[in-house]
């Protein structure tokens, strides 16, 4: 029997489909980082949850799509919530917030209803991690009063993960706490926990790290990435500066240098200042870090304003200096790295520290984070046995050692 408008939207607020997973994130730009942690995700749940739909709500579907093809057997990728959040980015955020969560609620338009329709059969919404939910872009706070609405509407379990929330936003007039009503919320970082009351857990790259780590043949040599976007006043040339002063020196003792891309085009403009010292031939583009993976040995050193390629190539082993641009937001990401044991220099305030003689921590506690991550992601999606059930507890320890076994031997061989 037909059923109308109405009637489906009073279905869905009573049942949720047990079978989606609607993850959210800002995936698809492209960015390394953002879209390492999707990827993470992805992958963990190919394992986990073969058998669940899995949606991504992302800014740019179109390119997440291609980026994640064949991550997980039954993944679709919209921009339902986004949407909903960038067409109210100009207003106040308590008038976005309830004009989000109205739309979310009470439907009404041809051009969301569909997408809110699915995002209401979902037995959970997770903000999968990163840096995008703070004062630099405060309208992202849309996107958990959004989640919020649903989970008000048919009960499905809130998550956050891996939050990066500095600098911090300030509470939305008439609103929740940021992440009331969330099941699990952990931030990242020490000031992104203490902000919001949250508890301290690890960034969602740690999720994937491990299969990252020998899936690309990676010389020894110097490594670097220095971003041209969102830098304060002077940080940029900074940065290259001490970017070129590391190359010359490393070109001094027979070192070569590699120029890596993360985000394709911003990442250029440096590269273009350092061309006269890096042949194009050891340019790695973002696409082919992509698809063969990012070059990471404990071979390295490295120069980078990144914060995942300072995360990885640490995790890797590898020695760096990693370059602030940004006070009061990449400060904190590389600060957060230090604190795990990285061991790399910090160039935060325009200084020029040396290249650090000695490996960091962080490499020989690589398999305790890892663990630590991975039980997280099973207390939120424990391991399906593929027949709409969940793995005992015995089963799902032996599932997990025959995984870490495989991806032993994997990153043994260095296979992709």
């Amino acid at each position: 029997m037909f059923l109308s408008l109405g009637a489906r939207s009073r279905r869905y607020s009573r049942e949720v489909n047990s079978g989606i997973i609607y993850l959210v994130g800002t995936s698809g730009h492209p960015n390394f980082g953002d879209e390492f942690i999707a990827a993470a995700w992805l992958k963990y749940l190919a394992e986990a949850r073969p058998d669940a739909d899995v949606w991504l709500d992302s800014p740019q579907p179109g390119m997440a799509q291609v980026l994640f093809e064949g991550m997980h057997p039954r993944l679709r990728v919209t921009n339902t919530l986004w949407r909903l959040v960038q067409e109210n980015a100009e207003l106040p955020a308590d008038v976005a917030a309830k004009n989000i969560r109205e739309r979310v609620t009470g439907l009404g338009t041809p051009a969301y209803d569909l997408g809110i329709l699915k995002m209401r059969e979902a037995e959970s919404l997770h903000l999968i991690g990163g840096g995008y939910v703070n004062d630099t872009w405060p309208h992202h706070a849309g996107l958990l009063a959004g989640m919020r609405a649903v989970s008000e509407l048919t009960g499905a379990r809130l998550f956050a993960t891996g939050q990066g929330l500095m600098p911090a936003l300030s509470p939305i007039p008439g609103e929740p706490a940021l992440f009331g009503g969330f099941g699990h919320a952990r931030a990242r970082d020490k000031p992104s926990a203490a902000a919001h009351g949250l508890e301290l857990g690890l960034d969602d790259a740690f999720l994937g790290i491990g299969r990252e780590i020998g899936r690309s043949v990676a010389p020894a040599g110097l490594y670097v990435c220095i971003q041209s976007d969102l830098a304060d006043p002077g940080r940029f040339q900074a940065a290259v500066e001490l970017a070129r002063t590391e190359i010359q020196s490393a070109s001094r003792r027979g070192i070569k240098a590699y120029y890596v891309e993360a985000i394709p085009g911003v990442d250029r403009a440096a590269y273009e200042r350092l061309a006269d010292l890096i042949p194009e031939s050891r340019f790695v583009p973002f696409a082919q870090v992509w698809a063969d993976g990012l070059p990471l040995s404990a071979q390295q050193t490295w120069v980078t304003s990144r914060f995942h390629l300072h995360l990885l190539a640490a995790a890797a082993g590898a020695r760096g200096i990693a370059v602030g641009v940004k006070q009061g937001y990449y400060d904190v990401k590389h600060e957060s790295v230090a604190a795990l044991g990285s061991g790399w220099a910090l160039a935060l305030g325009g200084d020029s520290p040396a290249m650090p003689e000695q490996t960091g921590t962080l490499s020989t506690k690589l398999p305790d984070l890892l663990e630590q991550k991975r039980l997280e992601a099973e207390s939120l999606y424990p391991a399906s046995d593929g027949l709409g059930g969940s793995l005992t507890a015995g089963a799902a320890k032996l599932f997990n050692k025959a995984l870490a076994a495989s991806l032993k031997n994997k990153n043994r061989a260095g296979a992709r």
